[in-house]
């Protein structure tokens, strides 16, 4: 049987320390243990900033006919969880679920994490992460899956809009520029997302739509600059859609009084 698996961290690198490591990249089962309901950050993305350590929590329902013994999930980046980079720290002490009995044969169960930047967290990581899970029944029954539930983990993006002149003449030209960035996990830092598409969208005064005018792309250094001409007030701005590593953003509406 498969037992208990913790994560640490090698100083100096990004690395995935078990004990007790699985020894195969399939799910096991042994009897009538189940594991579903995973759910991950409240089914949101993880979205981590430059510097900040960034707690989630991890919950699933385990069931058993003789009840639920123990349990517990690991979250980690890699094709699997022998060959992972890196992986996120549990709160436990053991590395163990906190499960609380809902029936005879069903229980709750959930456990935090902890994930930051230089630490568990550099770029090359940000995209699409695992949760390994196991749980054992009080009869010795157990199931472990290694990719019991998938989330995004991703650099978390600001974007800026700025439209001049204002006031500006009716039929005069307003240059719209902005810049998009993102955290850089391995710098602590926020830099330009480059090549990125970003539309340029309007609301007009009263409204509370905004409507796309153009899509240009972000510069070698993650700034933005258009033309647009001045027709009626409203309000300008740029809205990236996001990728699997970056999350979509909007910014704040810039007013341009037209004359």
């Amino acid at each position: 049987m498969r037992m208990r698996a913790t994560l640490g961290i090698v100083t100096g690198a990004l690395a995935l320390s078990v004990l007790a490591v699985p020894a195969a990249q399939a799910d096991e089962v042994e009897g009538d243990t189940a594991i579903s309901n995973v759910v991950v950050n409240g089914g949101k993305a993880v979205v981590v900033g430059s510097t900040a350590k960034k707690t989630i929590t991890v919950s699933f329902t385990v069931k058993d006919n003789s009840g639920v013994d123990w349990a517990q999930a690991i979250l980690y980046h890699g094709a699997s969880i022998e060959s992972s980079d890196s992986g996120a720290v549990a709160n436990s002490s053991d590395g163990r679920a906190t499960c609380t009995v809902a029936s005879a044969t069903t229980s709750n169960c959930k456990s935090t994490f902890d994930l930051e930047p230089g630490v568990n967290l550099i770029n090359s990581v940000a995209g699409s992460w695992k949760v390994w899970a196991i749980a054992a029944g009080n009869d010795a029954d157990y199931v472990q899956k290694d990719n019991a539930k998938s989330f995004n983990v991703q650099r978390a993006s600001k974007l800026t809009v700025n439209a001049s002149p204002e006031p500006v003449a009716k039929g005069k030209t307003i240059t719209v520029t902005g810049k998009l960035t993102r955290a850089n996990w391995d710098r602590g830092t926020y830099n330009g997302y480059v090549t990125q598409p970003v539309k340029l969208q309007f609301r007009k005064n009263g409204s509370n739509t905004y409507t796309t005018l153009k899509t240009i792309k972000t510069n070698s250094t993650g700034d933005l600059k258009t033309t647009v001409t001045a027709s009626t007030d409203g309000y300008f701005r740029y809205s990236f859609a996001g990728t699997a590593t970056t999350p979509a953003v909007n910014a704040t509406g810039d007013f341009v009084d037209v004359r």
